[in-house]
């Protein structure tokens, strides 16, 4: 009697851990993801404004500067996406910048786009910028509609994609740049292959879920949702300063993957696959993002951005990583030119995690 108790018991415990393990491999046996996105924010030698028209031949003062980028990975490149910033989206709107295409910057040229896309690497204009959040908010008051199909024009004509960088915390003008997403989506489709480089639309979101609250819930709850994409993903920006260990960097970046119940409305949780963490290049001297991958951030919270398991969606693991940012970013900030280039941080990780170059078509959910 005894014994038939203890075997159905055995049987029982056998039956409960063979559900659970069935649960556990049925909704994904996958535990970890490669990074796909890899990318620099790209600010040339003028701290993001582009003024000026550069020379990018082999041996000129941007190839010297930039060789890292293409080039610091044992002779690959250190990424697989770079984004310029930045456009001021009221002169994108009105085409009065000096660029050789109405309303960018000149400096932004065809021969700087294929300087990248020629080697493999995704080229994007950012547009926006904490500098130009009242130029976004005049943009949108004055037609959404038309800036998106300017923004979409110069994608076409420079085979680049466009990130949106609205930096608005107060009041952001939500239902305009629905309207924004709306028309650039009439002319550029969601390409889940990633194969037109002019439909890849993005947006920024802030390194938590603190900041940028209500473009966070609007984003998280209608433009980048697994089921109905419209967005193809977002950046968790860098916060005001490089995180002072893995735990803090991680921190913000799980709230976007929990998000906030509690806000009212609240803000839903995003996919990993649905965004990038970012990190610090430089400060006012180079730090270990840039010179010594074995001690930088992007090393210690690898295996996290690899492996960070969804609430929502159903692979694991972020899209990788963004830095802040090449060339000159600030009058604060060194840049990251010889000798300080940062092949000995990004190129190392750019080998380290295996950095598809092209970037591949990216996870979906």
């Amino acid at each position: 009697m005894r014994t038939g108790l203890r075997l159905k018991r055995l049987m029982r415990a056998a039956c409960v851990a063979c559900a659970a393990l069935t649960a556990a491999t049925g909704a994904s046996a996958q535990t970890t993801s490669p990074i796909q996105v890899y990318g620099a924010w790209h600010c040339g030698n003028d701290y993001c404004t582009w003024s000026t028209v550069r020379s990018t031949v082999e041996g000129s003062e941007f190839d010297v500067r930039n060789r890292w980028l293409v080039a610091g990975n044992g002779g690959r490149p250190s990424v697989n996406l770079v984004v310029l910033s930045f456009v001021n989206p009221l002169k994108l709107l009105r085409g009065t910048d000096a660029g050789l295409l109405h309303g960018i910057p000149a400096g932004m040229t065809a021969e700087v786009v294929n300087y990248f896309t020629s080697r493999g690497v995704r080229v994007m204009l950012s547009i926006g910028g904490i500098t130009y959040t009242d130029a976004w908010n005049q943009a949108l008051a004055e037609s959404p509609e038309q800036l998106a199909i300017n923004a979409a024009a110069v994608a076409s004509q420079l085979g680049v994609g466009i990130e949106i960088d609205y930096e608005e915390n107060a009041s952001p003008n939500l239902a305009a740049l629905q309207a924004f997403i709306e028309t650039y989506r009439s002319i550029h489709p969601y390409d889940p292959t990633g194969t037109n480089p002019a439909a890849r639309l993005t947006i920024d979101l802030a390194a938590g879920d603190r900041w940028l609250i209500a473009l966070t819930q609007k984003a998280t709850s209608d433009w980048l949702r697994t089921d109905q994409p419209v967005l193809d993903y977002a950046n968790a920006m860098v916060p005001a300063r490089q995180p002072r260990s893995a735990a803090d960097a991680q921190a913000n970046w799980q709230e976007h993957v929990d998000g906030k119940l509690r806000y009212a409305p609240p803000i839903p949780p995003l996919a990993p696959a649905k965004f990038t963490g970012s990190l610090f290049l430089v400060g006012g001297k180079p730090i270990a993002e840039c010179t010594k991958f074995a001690t930088s951030l992007q090393n210690y919270t690898g295996a996290y951005v690899q492996s960070v398991k969804p609430k929502v969606g159903t692979t694991p693991g972020m899209l990788g990583y963004m830095f802040w940012a090449a060339e000159c970013s600030g009058t604060r900030s060194v840049c990251t030119t010889p000798p300080n280039t940062c092949q000995g941080g990004v190129g190392v990780g750019a080998a380290t995690y295996n950095v598809p170059v092209p970037m591949p078509p990216l996870r979906q959910n």
